[in-house]
């Protein structure tokens, strides 16, 4: 399916998407936070203090070490503790600590307010349709991810055998 509006998709989500990050990351720098320690500190809280690291990093769509280095930085600022999980010794449970309540009350009050002005003149009807569209191409391009993970591994496995 090539039209223009097809062809000027994936530009379009993608500086919406870096546009919205680029807004909220300048209305939460005078709270001393970086756009990687905001992402990870709201993450973090709708994990439900459950989340391993490289659940963490899956969720943000960067690499272990990337958020390695976010989490010593977050931990170094007394935001989050890291221990052990009491399954696997090799994995890291990540947890807020009591402090990042507050700034995770002003992040998300941020993150609403930001909303709230960019969606004030998009109709509820015109925000359904965007909503319905932008799931049901998440959905088709994680099954696509799904399947070639899964080709890969079966392509690896005949490999070795």
């Amino acid at each position: 399916m090539s039209t223009p509006l097809a062809d000027e998709f994936g530009l379009v989500l993608f500086s919406t998407a870096r546009t919205w990050r680029t807004k909220l990351d300048q209305r939460l720098r005078p709270l001393g936070l970086s756009q990687g320690k905001w992402r990870t500190l709201m993450h973090l809280s709708r994990g439900g203090d459950q989340l391993t690291q490289k659940e963490i990093a899956e969720h943000m769509g960067i690499e272990e070490p990337t958020l390695v280095g976010l989490l010593n930085r977050l931990e170094a600022d007394g935001w989050i503790k890291r221990e052990e999980s009491p399954n696997d010794r090799r994995c890291k449970i990540v947890h807020l600590q009591r402090r990042s309540k507050s700034v995770l009350d002003e992040i998300f009050s941020a993150a609403h307010e930001l909303r709230d002005e960019v969606l004030e003149e998009v109709s509820s009807a015109d925000l359904a349709t965007c909503m319905r569209v932008l799931k049901q191409v998440r959905a088709k391009a994680e099954a696509a991810e799904s399947t070639s993970k899964t080709t890969r591994n079966v392509t690896k496995m005949k490999r070795a055998a």
